[in-house]
């Protein structure tokens, strides 16, 4: 059984069980989070697919992490014109584990 759910503008395949980095999320560690924008819904017999989404289907789950992914460099570049530009970036991400998923 799975779900396909939207959250910060991103889609994400989810499962029972399955631990997910997302975009971030406000709430403590252990805080309840429930998704509402669930796009598909598969049980391995029948599919539902919503338009744009299925009004009958939640996901719910915990928070497990708040964190910072590694650093990234953007380094931008002009040849002969001794123009650099150099900055790191750090995204911040919200580590889920999805505990159901109701229809």
């Amino acid at each position: 059984m799975y779900a396909v759910i939207s959250t910060g503008g991103k889609q994400y395949k989810v499962s029972e069980g399955e631990t997910l980095r997302v975009e971030k999320i406000p709430g403590e560690i252990g805080a309840p989070v429930s998704f509402d924008r669930v796009l598909m819904f598969s049980n391995g017999k029948t599919v539902k697919v919503g338009q744009p989404t299925l009004t009958d289907v939640a996901v719910t789950g915990h928070i497990v992490e708040q964190g910072k992914a590694k650093k990234i460099i953007v380094f931008k570049y002009k040849r002969r014109k001794r123009y650099r530009r150099k900055q790191g970036h750090r995204q911040q991400y919200t580590a889920l584990r999805i505990d159901t998923i109701r229809t």
